[in-house]
């Protein structure tokens, strides 16, 4: 299923499961009314921005607006997966494995071009991320703190404050990520 229609799907299904209305879900999420129903609808490819908004006022999981549902093994081949952006392509964010029940974490491939930024929304209470860069170099902000990273630096914090990742070099740069829902 392409990704517009899966987040729609996802979107609608949680709402209603939520018992919220468009209205509410928009209170909740601070999205807007018609843009909640253009997603609904599968009309737009919402930016990761508005991704996390919604899964932050829902309070489910990133991950959980764009599975498929799951099997005991799991193979994710580069390019099967559909690619979220942000900041002109320069932010691109690839999900890999959903949020789990039984494990509680999700897991992206990040990859920023020279010049790419993306600030994040805080995530949930009890929320930690676990990021290892691979190839370049970036600065991640948690909290108004900076941290420089380069290749096979790893960085592990509480994600429920705002944080940002910026590509810190002059080459494109890699990122590993896993976000760890506590209990």
């Amino acid at each position: 299923m392409e990704v517009t229609n899966l987040i729609a799907a996802n979107v609608k299904g949680i709402r209603e499961r939520k018992k919220l209305t468009l209205d509410a879900a928009a209170a909740a999420t601070g999205v807007s009314r018609s843009m909640l129903a253009q997603i609904e609808k599968g009309e737009v490819n919402p930016t990761i921005s508005v991704l996390w908004k919604i899964a932050n006022g829902y309070k489910v999981s990133f991950t959980s607006l764009l599975e498929s549902g799951g099997d005991s093994v799991s193979v994710a081949r580069q390019g099967e997966i559909q690619p979220l952006s942000e900041d002109e392509g320069r932010y691109v964010n690839y999900p890999i494995f959903a949020f789990n029940e039984k494990t509680l974490f999700e897991t992206y491939r990040i990859v920023i071009r020279p010049g790419g930024f993306l600030a994040a929304q805080p995530h949930l209470n009890g929320s930690e991320e676990y990021i290892t860069v691979f190839c370049g170099k970036v600065e991640i902000t948690v909290a108004n703190e900076r941290y420089l990273l380069g290749k096979g630096d790893s960085i592990r914090f509480l994600a429920n404050v705002p944080h940002a990742y910026r590509n810190a070099g002059e080459e494109t740069a890699e990122l590993s990520m896993l976000i760890y829902y506590g209990k």
